[in-house]
């Protein structure tokens, strides 16, 4: 473990003093499950950790009809356990549940899940096809970044020194759409994802107005599959156009061979994990 400086915060502006003044080693803590590993394994030079556990605001959570606001430090046990989330927000409620064993749903949240910018991601997925925003606060003031936008590559994000995610905000979905996450693990004990997938649909009979995609652990960064969406907006869902956008998945992802998976295995994977939240969405959204 590093010899590193522990600081608390008591607001938003003096957490960004803090990080400010750290510089480039200095980082936030959250749930701290993934950057205190990083700092005991020297992954990361981090010298400063400045807790922001105890600011009210990246410590709430709230529920408007304009959409759901979620602090950067609300644990993963909160948010799969709302029973509000759950039902408007399910790949999220999904997505989050599974991040992990017990104890670290306790401490992990999803800013830090983000934050973190793991190709391979649980949430990451769930909040592309959200709409997710995330609000950035720095010595400039306050910002807001698309999730879609957050990560630039494995382990780097947008975020400059002095600044950290208070808070991400996912908008209100329209009426008749779904939402559903998927991932595939080779045994239970394996918590990173060989592959995951989320889908967003939202329906008009029969019909999809609306598709989004998002593909993780098959690329650099979490994919935003355009292709596969555009396969199902403004035609009739059948099995022929899920179909077309599990091969448009296939097609987009870029993956590695690795210890959890081979290149071939994970293409199979991006086509079928696909369907299946298509489907599983679709039911939801009929509902």
């Amino acid at each position: 473990m590093q010899a590193l400086k522990y600081a608390r915060a008591a607001s938003v502006d003096e957490a960004v003093k803090m990080l400010r003044e750290g510089g480039p080693t200095a980082r936030v803590l959250a749930g701290g499950t993934d950057v205190i590993v990083q700092a005991r394994e020297r992954r990361r030079q981090i010298e400063l950790f400045v807790d922001i556990k105890h600011i009210d605001e990246v410590m709430s959570m709230r529920m408007e009809p304009r959409g759901l606001t979620i602090g950067a430090g609300v644990p993963l046990y909160k948010i799969y356990g709302d029973a509000q989330i759950a039902r408007h927000y399910a790949a999220l409620a999904e997505s989050t549940r599974v991040i992990g064993g017990t104890a670290i749903q306790g401490r992990a949240t999803i800013g830090g899940n983000l934050a973190n910018a793991s190709p391979a991601a649980d949430s990451i997925p769930a909040l592309f096809v959200l709409g997710a925003v995330a609000t950035v606060a720095g010595p400039n003031g306050r910002r807001e970044v698309p999730a879609t936008q957050f990560c630039t590559g494995p382990g780097v994000n947008v975020l400059l020194t002095g600044e950290f995610i208070v808070s991400i905000f996912f908008p209100a979905l329209p009426a008749h759409t779904g939402t559903a996450w998927e991932r595939f693990i080779p045994r239970n004990e394996m918590d990173i994802a060989v592959t995951n997938a989320a889908a967003m649909l939202t329906m008009n009979g029969e019909t999809v107005t609306e598709a989004r995609i998002a593909l993780g652990a098959v690329a650099p960064r979490t994919l935003y599959v355009e292709a596969a969406a555009a396969a199902l907006a403004g035609k009739p869902l059948t099995d022929a156009s899920i179909a077309a956008a599990a091969v448009a998945a296939r097609d987009a992802a870029t993956p590695i061979d690795d210890m959890r998976g081979s290149i071939k295995q994970r293409k199979h994977l991006s086509g079928v994990l696909v369907e299946r939240t298509i489907r599983r969405a679709a039911e939801r959204a009929r509902a």
